[in-house]
């Protein structure tokens, strides 16, 4: 028994018909409930007859499940007894209860044993001379990330509210209950926001410093580059177990109308349903030009922030001035015990928020700061000698005030959003726990002083 393949260049000849496809899945939906009973996602697919013409595939099953989940560039799928239709003057092909699928590894092989399949999928051996055809034909053709005007770095989304993205998936995990959060990165960082908070703010409700509601552990954080921003992407009730499925952690992909906001002065994307993933080969040209943008920018600026050049009012100086700079990222992973660093970084939040109570009964300096770069945030205390050397001793409190809001970007009226200035500081810190070195991490400002 032979089954019957037709090509997609063909495939606007069948409008109201059931016919089988095989092509390569260029870019996918990430699976999601429907506003039905139902979960669906939307394939586009090529083979050698059209590999510059796209063919839509919508898809809806029972169960997110029973959805197809890619698992790699360039992978393969069979389609049977789709339905045929004319979108928008374009054929689009409907997967419904009588379609069966299934999915193979793109790679050239012998295995043709697919590695999802639908339960009605019966494979016929006749499908494996199609197979290998398309896999010989796939891996010598070149098709990549394609050409948009919407296409961005992060460190250019801000001002625009949809953006694709080429950039690499850090990681994957639920967040909280049927929601689950994807952390992305491209080698660039996102511009500063101004924070829509006032200061006073902080006394009930502390700045956040991260979008996650926990601080992702250690062992995940270690596999994030620490240089540019890991962009935080959210997936709605929607999308709930879609996480379980998406296989494209350690890869590159380009993000396809992906939602853009800010929420406490840190950049987040949102899944819509609108949002499409193209996997990417790292031979893409996309992928090496983001790369070798991220290794230029290294090796001329260091761990110097890329909005920070140059720093429009040298407000602080420290000590060291030969003493290289780091990211509040490697402060934060850093196997050291107890040690410091040079780091450029905004000064977000202040606690306590009135200068009259920076200092305990005893006359002490007690504060703790929300530092901010590309990278991270943390909180630093700043305390008793280094503070009297931060504030050059002890101004009085209309003093102190004008300082600290400098620093921290509040206008004169006292209006917000606020928008911090960078500023260079040396951050020490100590882990009062050896076998828990960087869990029971606290940070202080040091050897910094405010001269504005």
């Amino acid at each position: 028994m032979r089954r019957y393949i037709v090509k997609v260049k063909d495939v606007g000849n069948y409008y109201h018909r059931r016919i089988n496809i095989l092509g390569v899945v260029v870019e996918f939906s990430i699976p999601c409930k429907s506003n039905g009973s139902d979960y669906f996602t939307i394939l586009k697919i090529i083979d050698q007859s059209q590999n510059d013409q796209e063919l839509c595939v919508n898809v809806f099953m029972a169960s997110i499940n029973a959805l197809p989940h890619i698992r790699a560039h360039k992978d393969i799928i069979l389609l049977c007894d789709v339905w045929i239709e004319n979108y928008e003057q374009k054929p689009s092909a409907i997967f419904n209860k009588t379609s069966s699928f299934a999915l193979f590894d793109g790679r050239v092989g012998d295995d043709f044993r697919p590695y999802q399949v639908s339960p009605t999928f019966r494979f016929l051996d006749s499908d494996k001379v199609f197979i290998r055809r398309l896999r010989n034909w796939s891996q010598i053709t070149p098709y990549d990330a394609g050409i948009s005007q919407h296409v961005v770095s992060l460190e250019d989304i801000e001002g625009k509210l949809f953006v694709d993205l080429v950039c690499k998936v850090l990681y994957s995990c639920e967040v909280s209950s049927g929601k689950w959060m994807l952390f992305v990165w491209d080698g660039t960082d996102a511009p500063p926001i101004s924070i829509n908070t006032k200061l006073t703010d902080e006394e009930q409700i502390a700045l956040p410093l991260q979008i996650e509601p926990v601080r992702l552990h250690e062992d995940v954080l270690r596999n994030f580059p620490h240089v540019g921003t890991v962009l935080r992407i959210v997936a709605g009730e929607v999308y709930e177990e879609s996480g379980i499925h998406f296989q494209f952690v350690g890869n590159w992909v380009r993000m396809r109308n992906l939602h853009c906001k800010t929420e406490s002065g840190l950049w987040k994307g949102v899944l819509t349903q609108a949002t499409k993933c193209r996997p990417l080969s790292e031979k893409d040209n996309s992928v090496i030009d983001r790369l070798r943008v991220c290794n230029e920018r290294i090796l001329e600026r260091g761990r110097i922030p890329s909005a920070a050049n140059p720093i429009s009012e040298i407000l602080t100086v420290t000590g060291n001035e030969q003493a290289r700079f780091a990211t509040l990222l490697d402060l934060l992973l850093s196997p050291l015990v107890h040690g410091g660093f040079k780091c450029i970084v905004r000064f977000v939040a202040v606690y306590p928020s009135r200068t009259k109570y920076f200092k305990s009964p005893a006359g002490n300096y007690r504060i703790r700061m929300t530092l901010e770069d590309p990278t991270a945030r943390l909180h630093a205390l700043l305390c008793l000698d280094n503070a009297e050397v931060f504030f050059s001793g002890y101004p009085d409190v209309d003093t102190l005030t004008t300082k600290i809001n400098k620093l921290l970007g509040v206008q004169e009226s006292e209006s917000f959003p606020r928008n911090p200035p960078w500023v260079q500081c040396c951050i020490g810190f100590h882990s009062s726990d050896e076998n828990d070195v960087i869990g029971s991490r606290e940070f202080h400002i040091c050897n910094t002083r405010l001269v504005a």
